[in-house]
């Protein structure tokens, strides 16, 4: 089975989140206001670039922009397949930590 780390898990949750205006600094102030994360532009990008090869994201480009000078935002949304592997791997987190004194035991 496919696997991701912690950042992968946060993009695609601040992707989920985001809904349809999930691009890039949208996914940042996500990250920022409920992870409590400071993650640069450039680490946001990498990572959903990753994400889409591995196949658990897809993006496509908007129209352009006067705001940004004429230049497209590329969006971004999670597949099907990200989904389950994103499921999978939070159940994992929350059955080890079934139990523990750690706030994870119950959805």
């Amino acid at each position: 089975m496919d696997t991701f780390g912690e950042l992968e898990q946060l993009v695609l949750l601040a992707v989920m989140q985001a809904g349809t205006e999930a691009y890039g600094v949208v996914v940042q102030a996500a990250i920022r206001r409920k992870a409590r994360r400071d993650l640069t532009l450039g680490t946001i990008y990498k990572t959903l670039s990753r994400l889409e090869i591995k196949g658990f994201v897809t993006s496509e480009l908007g129209e352009p922009t006067a705001e940004r000078g004429g230049r497209a935002k590329r969006y971004y949304r999670v597949t099907a397949a990200g989904r389950r592997v994103l499921q999978a791997q939070l159940s994992a987190l929350r059955a080890m930590a079934s139990g523990l004194d750690v706030g994870l035991g119950t959805p």
